[in-house]
């Protein structure tokens, strides 16, 4: 008995160790990735997700909790999650985007303007280091393929190789 104990103890443990040391993405506001950028330039991440919407809970569980997913985020980009139907108002470029009632919620003007006017949830958008749009991906995207994505943009890969061609060299870590 005190054996089955020690092991249930021991293994108990080590999973709580291993959650510890997993990798969590370090989420910033939109104006925070924006100062950041302008002591370090990176490109920028942004989840555009909202409360309710189921398969921006999945891919926060299943994506963005991937250790190898979460440590490139961190690396490579600034990390935003961006609420699509947040209130508080956001300053950019001289332009204050705003919370827009409509329907039983409504939509912030920065992710309408970011998602070129069509709210589908989650989609994520790639910004380069100037605040360029460089690609939206729509929908929930597993951890394997949206870490090639990741790599892709952040490797900067897409500069000079075709997606169809980097898919074929790609040596995914998982």
């Amino acid at each position: 008995m005190k054996y089955l104990i020690t092991l249930v103890l021991i293994s108990f443990t080590v999973a709580l160790i291993a959650q510890e040391k997993s990798a969590k993405v370090n989420w910033l506001t939109f104006e925070e990735a924006v100062e950041a950028n302008k002591t370090e330039k990176r490109k920028i991440f942004i989840d555009v997700y909202t409360d309710w919407c189921g398969w921006c809970k999945v891919m926060d569980k299943n994506t963005f909790n991937q250790d190898q997913v979460a440590e490139y985020l961190n690396e490579n980009f600034y990390p935003v999650k961006l609420d699509g139907e947040q209130k508080e108002d956001i300053e950019f470029r001289g332009t204050t985007f705003k919370f827009v009632p409509s329907g039983r919620k409504g939509y912030h003007q920065l992710a309408a303007a970011l998602l070129n006017g069509q709210l589908s949830y989650p989609t994520v958008i790639f910004l380069d280091e100037e605040f360029n749009m460089l690609q939206p991906l729509k929908g929930y995207q597993k951890p394997e393929f949206f870490y090639k994505v990741l790599n892709y943009i952040g490797g900067n890969h897409y500069k000079s190789t075709e997606w169809k061609d980097y898919e074929k060299s790609f040596v995914s870590p998982f």
